[in-house]
């Protein structure tokens, strides 16, 4: 075996990425709720310091700018129900 063969399966994939999500709603839900009317850069910044410290080599991206513009412009409620994979929040 090389050592370059070594991966996640694809359950243990999958469950990565869900928890990943997760941890982006949750903090895009957080940021709705508590920082009604602020603008996308003090957004942003809450963004990134909730998840940081998540994730190892944290880079953001497109995405994350995309979401706080949601914020700052009052498009995302705080309260958006359950989970895609049905858990609540």
């Amino acid at each position: 075996m090389e050592l370059q063969d070594v991966t996640w399966n694809e359950q243990a994939r999958e469950k990565i990425l869900l928890d990943a999500d997760n941890a982006l709603r949750d903090a895009v839900r957080e940021a709705a709720s508590s920082l009604p009317g602020a603008g996308k850069d003090e957004v942003y910044k809450f963004l990134y310091e909730k998840l940081q410290p998540q994730f190892v080599d944290f880079q953001p991206g497109p995405d994350l700018t995309r979401y706080a513009e949601a914020v700052a412009r009052g498009e995302l409620s705080a309260d958006g129900g359950d989970r895609p994979d049905g858990t609540p929040q």
